[in-house]
């Protein structure tokens, strides 16, 4: 698929700044020392929710690619989707869908923060091949020179939005009210500028729509499903507690789409790379919010049990000492939940 035209002009550059600022800001201030704290404190959670991420999502990107045949700038952009930290999306998910939302935020913290590792290091292992075709393609054009992964670019990138990041935090330390309101903004920013940039899209290039081979589409939507489930698999394996479960797939399923868009412009401007690329991350970022409703629906009707019981083990934790142990009648509880902690947070939460 080639675009003959420029699918972002300077206005949509300048919304999409805007809008990654703001989202990362959104991010900031919804974290405190507290939460790098939680992540040494909850080390099971965070490893599995640190392999799901980094370890299956880029693998089921390229298996998309490979098993779809992707062209290679739609592969491209998959892996590095892939590949990328979970965003704050997935809390909020995970919040409705009555999940382990302090694991979540400590995923995502730790996920962010070590991405500044391990996207370049996965960008390299997983794109030799793309790598390959894209470099044929440009010598059959003429073009001197083999392409290249421009990983100093990406690790620019990721510092670069990293720094509103640090900047929320330090407003959420100095001013609780306005943290707030920035937290409350990022996601509908974020929300906001993806209909303007599909609607534009459309008025632009409405062929785009029917010119965009059906592999993409389905690579978009598989990439959150299969991150959504086999993040679901590998936590239940290791026995994480059902509303763990829920947050790592949530976790390993929802990508930080914003950020895919500030990696894209600052580190492939070339064209029509660059516009294949962003076109495949808007796809994703649309389709990742349909399909994490219908998963968080979901999760919420069959995980209303078992957060009932975690709430009231709380509760009689917090009335009668972190020693209490709540008991229920033989055969009350589902099989499921027998003998997990209610959030791994102590022994005497353990319920049975």
């Amino acid at each position: 698929m080639e675009f003959t035209t420029q699918l972002l002009y300077g206005i949509d550059q300048a919304l999409l700044a805007l809008m990654i600022f703001v989202i990362m800001l959104g991010m900031g201030a919804s974290l405190t020392i507290d939460d790098f704290k939680a992540v040494a404190r909850n080390p099971k959670g965070v490893f599995i929710g640190f392999l799901s991420q980094f370890g299956l999502m880029p693998l089921i990107a390229l298996g998309l690619a490979i098993v779809l045949n992707l062209p290679p700038f739609f592969a491209l952009s998959l892996v590095l989707i892939g590949c990328l930290p979970g965003g704050t999306t997935s809390n909020m998910f995970t919040y409705f869908s009555r999940g382990n939302v302090a694991l979540s935020i400590s995923m995502t913290t730790a996920s962010t923060v070590m991405a500044l590792i391990m996207m370049p290091l996965l960008l390299t292992v997983y794109t030799s091949g793309i790598v390959e075709q894209i470099s044929a393609q440009l010598a059959a054009k003429g073009e001197e020179g083999e392409f290249v992964i421009p990983t100093s670019n990406i690790i620019t990138s990721l510092v670069m939005v990293l720094i509103p990041v640090v900047l929320g935090m330090i407003l959420k330390k100095k001013s609780p009210g306005w943290a707030k309101t920035a937290e409350d903004t990022a996601g509908f920013v974020g929300l906001l500028v993806i209909l303007y940039l599909l609607i534009t899209a459309f008025s632009r290039h409405g062929h785009l729509f029917v010119q965009t081979p059906w592999q993409a589409y389905v690579a978009t939507i598989g990439l959150g499903l299969g991150g959504f489930f086999f993040g679901f698999l590998a936590s239940r394996a290791v026995g994480m507690p059902p509303i763990s479960q829920r947050a790592i797939s949530l976790e390993t399923g929802i990508q930080n789409g914003p950020l895919s868009f500030a990696i894209i412009l600052l580190s492939f401007p070339q064209e029509p790379m660059q516009s294949q690329m962003v076109w495949l991350a808007i796809l994703y970022s649309t389709f990742i919010v349909i399909s994490s409703s219908i998963i968080t629906l979901y999760y919420r009707k069959v995980g209303q049990f078992d957060w009932d019981v975690y709430k009231n083990t709380m509760v009689h934790n917090r009335l009668f000492g972190k020693d209490y142990k709540t008991h229920y009648p033989k055969g009350y509880l589902p099989k499921n939940i027998v003998g997990d902690p209610s959030q791994g947070a102590s022994v005497s939460q353990r319920r049975s």
